[in-house]
């Protein structure tokens, strides 16, 4: 046989995000493989030390483009505590509102991705016009689909529109009435369950060796290791949800923890707009001179739980209107960098579109 070198994306349909797997085989087994995960945004961790507190504001969001609210609680959060300020009570259930929106946007994303490597196309078409209804709330919250900047430093950019509790709640009466619906397209569909069960392993030896965190570790070895319980921030201690857990890690229990997930989110989501207070969003933090913040020497760690695992930056501030130094702790750098690298060849070609999507690789936070 003779070795060949294949591309997978980042114009391929079944590449997530604008990245390449380059791929060395022989007849249609994997035997070496690396990620080249730019061609999209770069540079992320320098370009926050080149532009001031609240410009970084609309960088950030880009380190994960199909997840970007996950990168604006972590800065806010970071600059929060090195401030020494505690947001309005309001702000913190509005955030988890627009975390566990943006975590069903990127898991109907994620879910309808299985639809086109294995030739379902009815299952991302469904998929894709549920994330678009998603972001139609997006929009009419934050003025943006994507990119938000709707969480800032000091709790959000400004309060919920008047009636989008209503719309809220329609989106999550129709995704839950057709949750059955969804899995009879999908993880239980004899096609899908064929290249999903019982292949794409991520063991639990490889978990601990690459350092995986969310739904690859817990589907793995069973432990409920989620920020939002371990570590509880916004105000997460004061909701109930399980954590979905599995023993066994192949694609198909991963993807069967992601769809138990957004039935946990469904429900955080109706809990927070039963609970959340009225009052103010925001701490005002300079009347008008906002582009000249400064923030007090020291460092900080901010942690969330992304759809990918435990997401954090690490910032230090030197006492300027710049960050000093920023470090983007990417959920799905072991698996989508490591993992692919040493853990890919072996698999089919047509395994690797799999890999990617059930083990949740967002390329700009690797190449940050």
């Amino acid at each position: 046989m003779q070795e060949l070198k294949l591309f997978l994306g980042p114009q391929h349909p079944g590449m997530h995000g604008n990245a390449s797997v380059h791929m060395f085989v022989e007849g249609d087994i994997i035997k070496r493989s690396y990620l080249l995960p730019g061609m999209l945004h770069r540079g992320f961790e320098k370009g926050m030390e080149r532009h001031t507190w609240l410009n970084n504001i609309g960088l950030i969001p880009r380190v994960c483009v199909v997840e970007p609210d996950i990168n604006e609680m972590c800065f806010a959060q970071g600059v929060e505590t090195l401030l020494g300020i505690e947001v309005p009570e309001r702000a913190h259930w509005i955030r988890m509102i627009i975390l566990e929106l943006a975590r069903l946007s990127i898991h109907m994303m994620a879910y309808g991705g299985i639809g086109g490597p294995t030739g379902l196309y009815t299952l991302m078409y469904h998929a894709h016009a549920d994330r678009n209804d998603i972001l139609n709330i997006f929009e009419k919250i934050t003025g943006h689909r994507v990119y938000h900047m709707y969480i800032v430093p000091g709790g959000v950019r400004k309060d919920l529109p008047v009636g989008i509790e209503k719309d809220i709640h329609q989106f999550l009466d129709s995704l839950e009435s057709r949750y059955a619906e969804y899995r009879d397209l999908g993880i239980d569909n004899p096609t899908v369950r064929a290249r999903t069960v019982d292949t794409i392993m991520l063991p639990e030896s490889v978990v601990w060796e690459l350092g995986v965190t969310g739904i690859g570790m817990r589907s793995a070895v069973g432990k409920e290791y989620d920020v939002r319980k371990v570590m509880p921030y916004a105000r997460y201690d004061q909701v109930e949800f399980t954590v979905p857990t599995n023993t066994y890690s192949d694609a198909n229990n991963r993807i069967d923890c992601k769809l138990q997930e957004i039935l946990q989110s469904i429900s955080i989501i109706r809990q927070c707009l039963a609970k959340m207070p009225e009052g103010p969003v925001r701490v005002p933090l300079g009347r008008g001179q906002s582009m000249r913040w400064t923030v007090p020497k020291g460092y900080a760690y901010s942690v969330v739980e992304s759809s990918r695992g435990e997401f954090g930056y690490f910032m230090v501030s030197n006492g300027g209107t710049h960050p000093y130094r920023v470090g983007v702790r990417g959920a799905s750098y072991p698996q989508g960098l490591l993992g692919i690298e040493k853990y890919l060849p072996g698999t089919r070609i047509d395994d690797a579109a799999l890999w990617v999507d059930t083990m949740g690789v967002c390329s700009p936070e690797i190449d940050r």
